[in-house]
Formats: structure tokens, sequence, C-alpha cells
């Protein structure tokens, strides 16, 4: 099997499951409203994981109070994503709408691809968007920070048949 490079730190093997289209990429109307959901649930997380930091927050001078609990939130945010990427590659919205989170090969995320995905798609947000619009021109409608992370976001019906 030859090797197609598929991210500057992932290569895959042409022939593998995902390569040849065995697993369907899920459709955009899906991974819009598992975002949308994915938002809500995650807000909800964010929401219950401040009360614990309050204290602190309120306790440190002004600018610093802030700044702690913005990257302690990135953190809990990037914690409960990767924690569900890499047991199972779903989390509940994923579940919900039938994506799954997948390596190239077809197979299980690990923890570096997964912890560097959320980083590249905060990057992606935080430059306008432009990561999750890249799907838009994307050939197989991933976004930017799965192809950067050899990831890739596939309909999970075929996965969960028996």
């Amino acid at each position: 099997m030859s090797t197609v490079k598929s991210g500057p730190w992932f290569t895959a093997t042409a022939g593998t499951a995902v390569l040849n289209g065995a697993l369907r990429p899920a459709g955009r109307r899906r991974r819009l409203a598992s975002f949308v959901y994915e938002a809500l649930l995650l807000l909800a997380v964010l929401v219950v994981a401040s009360f614990p930091i309050a204290p602190i927050v309120q306790a440190l001078p002004v600018p610093w109070g802030r700044y702690f609990q913005q990257v302690y939130l990135v953190v809990v945010a990037g914690g409960y994503l990767v924690w569900f990427w890499t047991h199972g590659g779903q989390t509940l919205a994923m579940k919900t709408w039938r994506i799954r989170l997948v390596s190239l090969q077809g197979g299980a995320v690990c923890g570096r691809q997964a912890w560097l995905r959320y980083g590249l798609a905060l990057l992606g947000v935080a430059a306008c968007g432009l990561g999750l619009l890249w799907a838009l021109w994307d050939r197989e409608g991933q976004f930017l920070h799965d192809r950067l992370a050899g990831t890739r976001l596939v309909d999970s019906t075929a996965l969960d048949a028996p």
C-alpha cells in the first residue's frame, strides 16, 4: 500500500476504510445541527464548571480573575470534548445526530490528535470562523482543523449497525 499525506503530523495508507469511501462523510446539515446542540450542552457544562472557581475569580485582582476564568473554561471545554472524542468518538450531540470522529484510518482518535483538533478548531473560530467556513470549499466538506489533525467526521449509522 502507498502512503498518502493527510496532514502535517499524520499519514494514512491508501486503501483504508475512510479513504476508499467505506465511511461516508457526515452531511453539512447534520454537522450544523450537531454543532448547535453541542454549543448548548457545552454552555451548560461551562456554567456548572464555573461554580467551584467563582470564589477564586472574585479574590483575584480585576483583570487577572477574568483571565484565569477564561483559561480555565477553555481547558474545561477541551477536556470535555477530547474525553468524548477519545472514548468512542462521539459526544452526546454527535450521538444524537449519528456523527462520529475517526482517524483517517477509520479507527479511534488518539489523545494527541484530539487535542490538536481542539486547538486548531479554536484558532479557526478565532480567525472569524474561517476554519469552519473551509468546509464550504473542501472537496469532501471537511473542516480545516480535521484536515490538519488527520481526523474526519463520518456518518456513524454504518458503524453502529450490528
